[in-house]
């Protein structure tokens, strides 16, 4: 099989000696022609672009996001034009890996089978679906991996290490832990310190396989989070849409900003 470009996002940060960098943006946030010109800008400095489906009734997504999904769904985005702000993207940034993060819920309205030909169409590298849990998500992630899309599990400082053991055995190119019992965007309750030990633990069952830590990641706490493969940013960056939206600012600069900052502080 190929090497998925996800594996080789992770393979060059490495090389860099640094952790590879993913960013999450909620898609059509504020609209549509925004959020791709935010993608295709952000993506200078990201390793791996998160592109989020906006979902009124999220679960683990907290303020910052949902302001995003709220714009979003106002403005009238729908799943089909989250595939195409992905195919767009594509076109400029073939190689830039892009993973939709959204809710089983949306996935199993539009038909499983249909979500996952679409993903592949629009050349989607990787899929995060928050509420479908291991082993129920066995089948899914399955048919994502024939049609060569990484399903990403997810883990938590609560997983059993029984359970853990099954999920990593069964993961694809890459693990999503949750830093902390939290919705995202939260402060971090737990100390970067105590995070990392956690995270060691879990790449001693397997330390081929990637992990990435995600909530609660700032530009004051990322550098202490440089140990692991790869960091994740949401909240910090659909926090500053909100920001430049409401001071009427160009959303595209200072979002970009951010992220270029958030890469220098884990260069």
């Amino acid at each position: 099989m190929d090497e998925s470009l996800i594996n080789r996002a992770f393979k060059i940060a490495k090389s860099e000696d640094r952790p590879a960098l993913l960013t999450y943006t909620v898609a059509g946030d504020n609209n549509k022609r925004k959020s791709l010109e935010i993608l295709k800008s952000i993506s200078k400095y990201a390793d791996i672009c998160e592109l989020g489906f906006p979902h009124n009734t999220p679960i683990a997504d907290g303020g910052q996001i949902q302001t995003s999904s709220y714009r979003a769904i106002k403005n009238g985005i729908k799943i089909n034009d989250v595939f195409s702000i992905v195919s767009e993207f594509k076109k400029a940034k073939k190689n830039k890996p892009v993973i939709l993060m959204g809710y089983y819920n949306m996935i199993y309205q539009y038909n499983e089978n249909r979500f996952i030909a679409k993903c592949k169409k629009s050349k989607v590298d990787g899929l995060i679906v928050v509420d479908l849990p291991y082993p129920e998500n066995k089948s899914f992630a399955l048919k994502c991996k024939k049609n060569k899309i990484n399903f990403i599990q997810l883990i938590a400082p609560t997983t059993s290490k029984l359970r853990l053991k099954k999920i990593i055995r069964d993961s694809h190119d890459m693990i999503y832990y949750i830093s902390m019992l939290s919705t995202t965007g939260g402060k971090l309750k737990v100390s970067p310190k105590k995070i990392i030990q956690e995270y060691q633990k879990i790449k001693k069952l397997d330390r081929f396989k990637k992990v990435v830590i995600g909530f609660g990641i700032t530009e004051k706490t990322i550098k202490l989070l440089k140990s692991a493969d790869g960091l994740v940013v949401g909240s910090a960056i659909c926090k500053e849409i909100t920001k430049s939206l409401e001071k009427r600012q160009n959303a595209v600069t200072k979002v970009t900003n951010v992220v270029r900052k958030l890469k220098d502080q884990i260069r």
